[in-house]
């Protein structure tokens, strides 16, 4: 899936516009319980959107279920899987989000590009084995993992729709309509039995042997005549290639005590991959699986955006199709993208200001387009003579584009600016403390030396690109991060646990956002306020979590985590990158 074209298409007439306060961008498709459209988040990163449809909105069973799985499902947090972020089962028609996961879907993959290779297969079964470590650990069952709810990321895959098949039955609702893939299920299942993890460890084998084969193992044909070959025959595991029988059959045992739980999948993926594992040769498996990446269109426009000659809403930021933020979001004009490039769009606008007329736009995309495409009313337009008027248009295109230009400046050095502002305040304060207050001439008075309100909010200081590991450590003091064998930092990385790798403090405490991407200095002072974690367990960490720190010092952290090592899979699986941001003294 390399283009946005095919992943993406354009709303139908019988699509929303809106759901729950998110502008829908595109339709994404369609299953048993409803339609799935991309939309994005306030702070523009996207979302998957599930709404149901509106026969099973209107069974009062479904609503019930539907709202103890969604509650169940907030639970997950996993490397693996795509986390769900929002949700509200009370709404008509009800609907979730998740974080969108870019890539195709296991059967997509293989319909384009045919069965994988061994070592992908085993790639595969780790990454859905460590998802269901976290699905099962937070007292979910998935009970409808099949190819469609395993996406292909660059970085590995990810179980989607975990524990929100319970609320569909898995079999027919009142209406008629199948939900649930037949050829994925466990034999209990097929007889109306009790679904444990074990159910899913048996689909998971099923999974793997679709990739395998580019085929479900159990055939196709009618819902029953499938049903009837897993319930009363083995599996044929003769077709699957020979080196990955043995794992297979620990899947697919017919008992449900005898099959191998997902932590023993991993170690014998990790046993079968040996170096390959070590080395961390995942990512380079799944970006050969998934293709390009696809192109995922921005926020859809708010109403009234700029627009352009034609009369189609100019594209925020200048690229890509027109997209939107949730109702009720605010939407960043150009210049806003950080403080400091907001400073420069200020500045330069009050630099060349006119009085604006109660009836000329507030350009919002392209302040040339407003001040071109609409005449000027009010005295100014009525008493002066063309020329003028044509000085003040130009002076204010002028204006327009001056504070875009400093505000697309500022705005990617923002942050050194910010760092190194607060580093030289620092420097200066130290230098006064050590050298005494200066000398100053008999009979005037020393100049008082201004001291920071308290009302001033604590400034944020990034410190990009740390890495941590099972050797160094990362300090809430600079410097901050420590190399070369120094474990005397504040957060730590220690492995060998039965949970795996965790990050640790022996002074800070740790929590972690409920909603993904809302992580600020208030979101983390409001999780961290009765926080008294000092570990977090590593495989609840992926590419985009955020994770806020508060040191006894007073000294607010935020953690977004970029990449990390393929964990449950490596002899040595211990590190992660991550970006750092400290608001000192802010608790």
């Amino acid at each position: 899936m390399n283009s946005a074209t095919e992943a993406f298409q354009p709303l139908r007439a019988d699509d929303p516009q809106t759901v729950g306060g998110y502008r829908l961008a595109a339709r994404l498709g369609s299953g048993g319980m409803g339609r799935v459209y991309l939309s994005h988040t306030r702070g523009g990163r996207p979302v998957a959107l599930k709404v149901v449809h509106p026969e099973l909105a209107e069974d009062p069973t479904f609503r019930r279920r539907f709202r103890r799985e969604v509650e169940a499902a907030r639970r997950v947090r996993g490397a693996y899987t795509a986390e769900l972020i929002d949700a509200d089962a009370e709404a008509t028609p009800p609907w979730l989000a998740t974080v969108y996961v870019p890539g195709p879907s296991l059967s997509e993959a293989v319909a384009r590009r045919g069965p994988l290779p061994d070592a992908a297969v085993v790639w595969l079964m780790a990454g859905v084995a460590e998802a269901l470590v976290a699905v099962h650990g937070a007292g979910v069952v998935h009970r409808d993992l099949k190819p469609s709810n395993v996406l292909l990321a660059a970085d590995g895959p990810r179980v989607i729709d975990f524990g929100i098949s319970q609320a569909s039955g898995l079999t027919a609702t009142a209406t008629g309509n199948t939900i649930g893939t037949p050829q994925y299920m466990a034999p209990e299942q097929g007889l109306a039995g009790e679904t444990t993890p074990a159910t899913d460890v048996f689909a998971l084998g099923q999974t793997a042997a679709f990739a395998a084969l580019g085929k479900p193992l159990y055939g196709d044909g009618p819902s029953m005549t499938v049903l009837f070959r897993i319930v009363h025959s083995k599996p044929d595991l003769t077709q699957l290639p020979e080196p990955l029988r043995p794992l297979f059959a620990l899947c697919m045992a017919t008992a449900p005590e005898e099959r191998a739980t997902p932590a023993e999948i991993l170690a014998w993926c990790r046993d079968y991959l040996g170096e390959e594992a070590i080395a961390g040769g995942g990512p380079a498996v799944w970006r050969e699986v998934a293709g390009l990446e696809e192109e995922i269109p921005g926020p859809v426009a708010r109403p009234g955006a700029a627009r352009t000659p034609s009369g189609d809403a100019a594209p925020e930021g200048g690229r890509g199709p027109a997209t939107a933020l949730p109702e009720g979001a605010a939407a960043l004009e150009p210049g806003q993208v950080t403080s400091a490039a907001s400073g420069a769009a200020v500045a330069a606008k009050s630099a060349a200001s006119e009085p604006r007329a109660a009836s000329e736009p507030r350009a919002t995309s392209e302040p040339q387009a407003a001040s071109d495409a609409q005449p000027e009313t009010g005295a100014h337009a009525a008493t002066d003579p063309p020329a003028a008027v044509h000085r003040r248009r130009r002076t204010a295109r002028v204006a327009g584009v001056v504070a875009m230009t400093g505000a697309l400046t500022l705005a990617g050095l923002g942050w050194k600016l910010m760092d190194g502002t607060d580093r030289a305040a620092g420097r200066g304060s130290a230098a006064a403390t050590s050298s005494g207050p200066a000398a100053t001439p008999a009979g005037i008075a020393p100049t008082p030396t201004p001291t920071p309100s308290a009302s001033q909010p604590p400034k944020p200081i990034p410190y990009p690109g740390l890495e941590l590991n099972e050797k160094n450590s990362i300090s809430f003091k600079e410097p901050v991060q420590h190399q070369d064998g120094d474990r005397t930092g504040d957060i730590r990385m220690k492995c060998g646990l039965a949970s795996g790798c965790v990050m640790e403090s022996d002074a800070s405490v740790f929590s972690m956002p409920r909603k993904a991407g809302t992580g600020s200095l208030e979101t983390c002072r409001e999780e961290l306020e009765f926080s008294k974690r000092n570990e977090l367990t590593f495989h609840v960490l992926a590419a985009g979590s955020e994770v806020c720190v508060r040191h006894p010092s007073g000294d607010i952290a935020l953690f977004v985590i970029g990449i990390k090592s393929a964990p449950g899979l490596s002899k040595d699986p211990s590190w992660l990158r991550a970006d750092m941001t400290i608001w000192r003294a802010a608790s």
